[in-house]
């Protein structure tokens, strides 16, 4: 048994061996030369005298060498945009490939003399970010917020091709600045006659959303009280205010049932035998329900000349039970629900203000995705 286990094990070996050696061929003949490179490696790290996996090294080392260095110079003599980066490209994988074979002895022996390009890389680095800064400059100097918003991509790339080249950092705030959808949200109103509600709990929810929101976008959300101090000169006015709802509408249900319980114990004969008849009960059941519901008005104005761009009305409803009960006659009549119900004595119901916030949290829910939705186009 233990001697067709380990024969097993040989021929699986033997198969992936086989494998490898022809798959780094195949990627060769098919002209795929790094990957041929990286599947030799792999085999000569494991198998460092395969010599098959040595000729396939070093052929498609020398192959992937030359097709790197000939996508260079042509790139050199284009005159295409943002060329350095394919350069910085392949100049990357060449240096990828010395590494590889310099990690990895057997191949050494094969490929003694590999090459960095270390400078040259720096070098298409440094032009590369020049290309994106320059592209960037030019679009920022139009003066638009969708020409500074593709400008803040090209200092963005700038920066990550080349970290802190020349001002691009100050560029990246300035076309960030110049980008940036601004939209003053104007206080949640809550028009009540019978409550005195606050609104502190809805308003900072949406104030915590909107600070992550803004994190992740090119939308920047102010206070009236902020726009007004720095004289901003904003896109959008968002306004919400709950113009329709109603707190604390009660309804009380009572229920009569008569029950009664068969075969259960009574007492004992003289003779001590026991003596089994049907008990019965009356049972009042009490439900009350306490709703609470309405609408969210959502706004979104053009800041500069008024013109409503998006408007929807949000529902939200939110609905407070509480269940007891009482009972004359026979308690074994019951059964355990209703014994529970029965123990059970009316509670006090929540006070309209958390009866507010629990029928806005669906709301909330709404507002969320509306926002994220809307504001994702910019």
């Amino acid at each position: 048994m233990i001697k067709k286990y380990s024969l097993k094990i040989i021929l699986f070996l033997l198969i992936t061996i086989l494998g490898a050696c022809s798959s780094g061929k195949k990627l060769l003949e098919q002209g795929d030369y790094d990957r041929a490179v990286y599947t030799a490696v792999d085999r000569l790290k494991g198998s460092p005298s395969n010599r098959k996996a040595r000729q396939t090294l070093t052929a498609a080392f020398s192959y992937a060498v030359q097709r790197h260095l000939k996508r260079i110079d042509e790139a050199k003599l284009s005159t295409a945009p943002f060329k350095w980066e394919s350069i910085v490209s392949d100049y990357s994988a060449l240096n990828n490939l010395a590494n590889a074979v310099e990690n990895c002895p057997a191949c050494l022996e094969q490929i003694p003399d590999t090459r960095k390009f270390i400078k040259e890389l720096d070098d298409a680095r440094f032009y590369a970010a020049e290309e994106r800064y320059n592209a960037g400059k030019k679009l920022l100097a139009q003066g638009t917020r969708e020409s500074a918003r593709t400008a803040y991509d090209h200092f963005d790339r700038a920066n990550q091709f080349y970290p802190d080249f020349k001002d691009v950092r100050k560029l990246l705030d300035d076309a960030y600045l110049a980008a940036v959808l601004k939209v003053i949200v104007e206080p949640v109103q809550v028009n009540s006659r019978l409550y005195q509600l606050s609104n502190e709990f809805f308003q900072g929810k949406i104030a915590e959303f909107m600070a992550a929101y803004e994190e992740r976008s090119f939308v920047k959300f102010y206070s009236p009280e902020e726009a007004k101090k720095i004289k901003l000169k904003a896109d959008h006015l968002l306004s919400l205010s709950f113009d329709d709802f109603v707190v604390g509408q009660t309804y009380v249900k009572e229920r009569i049932q008569d029950v009664k319980r068969d075969s259960v114990k009574l007492g004992e004969t003289a003779q001590k035998r026991p003596v089994y008849g049907t008990v019965k009960a009356r049972v009042t059941t009490f439900e009350k329900t306490i709703s609470s519901s309405g609408l969210l008005d959502f706004r979104i104005r053009d800041f500069n000349n008024g013109r409503i761009i998006s408007q929807e009305k949000m529902p939200g409803t939110f609905i407070w039970r509480d269940v007891w009960g009482t009972f004359n006659g026979d308690e074994r009549a019951l059964t355990e629900e209703e014994r529970r119900i029965c123990r059970r004595k009316e509670i006090m119901p929540p006070p309209p203000q958390d009866l507010f916030i629990e029928f806005t949290k669906p709301i909330y829910s709404q507002l969320t995705t509306k926002i994220r939705g809307f504001y994702s186009r910019y």
